[in-house]
């Protein structure tokens, strides 16, 4: 089963050991009427694309992936958790979460979830759940990086149910490899040294890594005994993704090149190419 639907609106809810899936177009066969009513809602809920509340029953506190970015590579499926509180004054009869992506639930562009749909959450009162959704590049276009919600669902012993579309949010962003080379070596005192590199991140729709271009990049230096770095200038990337600059060689260091990152792609530093200036 693909990881991601891209045409389909599903929310799913396990509820006392039967799986219960909903969708725009038609319920699934339900095993009690608690189900279906829970089912009911659900599919009213999306239809006006508002959030769902009722009774005592509340989520709070949905985290995605530990308050992290999901970076995404070519390769790999992962598995992303998405935690939560329930509370309800009967108890917890099941909960579930998923990712979603587009303008609104009604027609996304993509859905993430996982192979169990019912969220590992204690028993009482007010519990904490845990959901996993599984990413997998292979269904990804890099239309996918981005902003992501969370839509968590969760039904009480009462029957009450919370539906919360945008209950939290995260961001996919495409993995990115930075490079740098600094000569010539060895370098004479304040003769000319120049410093290349390329930055390129992961491209789903052709499944390789590609050239980042017109990106800001930070060259930065750190002289042999020193602990730290300090920035040179920085350096925009080409056409490609490429990087060149020339610098004036005073001292025995290290050079390197650091991409802070954009809300679609990870920041990535490299690490410092060693000049032996003579």
């Amino acid at each position: 089963m693909r990881s991601v639907r891209r045409t389909a609106s599903v929310a799913a809810l396990a509820i006392g050991g039967t799986l219960a899936v909903t969708t725009l177009a038609a319920p699934a066969a339900l095993a009690d009427d608690r189900a279906e009513r829970a089912a009911s809602a659900l599919t009213a809920s999306k239809q006006r694309i508002t959030d769902v509340q009722e009774g005592d029953i509340r989520i709070s506190d949905v985290v995605v992936n530990g308050g992290k970015p999901i970076v995404v590579k070519l390769s790999g499926t992962q598995k992303i958790s998405i935690t939560f509180k329930v509370s309800d004054r009967s108890g917890i009869e099941g909960a579930s979460a998923a990712l979603w992506r587009g303008a609104n639930f009604n027609r996304p562009d993509a859905v993430l979830y996982g192979s169990h749909t019912l969220a590992q959450c204690g028993t009482g009162r007010s519990v904490s759940c845990t959901a996993t959704v599984n990413v997998d590049p292979a269904y990804f276009s890099n239309t996918y990086a981005g902003r992501w919600n969370a839509l968590a669902i969760a039904v009480g012993n009462d029957g009450n149910l919370v539906q919360k579309f945008r209950a939290a949010h995260t961001h996919v962003q495409r993995d990115s490899r930075l490079t740098v080379d600094a000569a010539p070596e060895p370098v004479k005192k304040n003769a000319n040294l120049t410093v290349t590199g390329a930055l390129t991140r992961a491209n789903w729709d052709v499944d390789r890594y590609t050239g980042y271009s017109a990106q800001p990049v930070k060259l930065q230096y750190r002289a042999k005994d020193a602990k730290t770095y300090t920035t040179v200038k920085t350096v925009t990337t080409d056409s490609v993704g490429k990087l060149k600059t020339t610098v004036k060689a005073t001292a025995d260091g290290y050079y390197r090149y650091s991409f802070a990152g954009t809300s679609t792609t990870k920041p990535v530093t490299t690490a410092g190419d060693y000049i032996d200036v003579n």
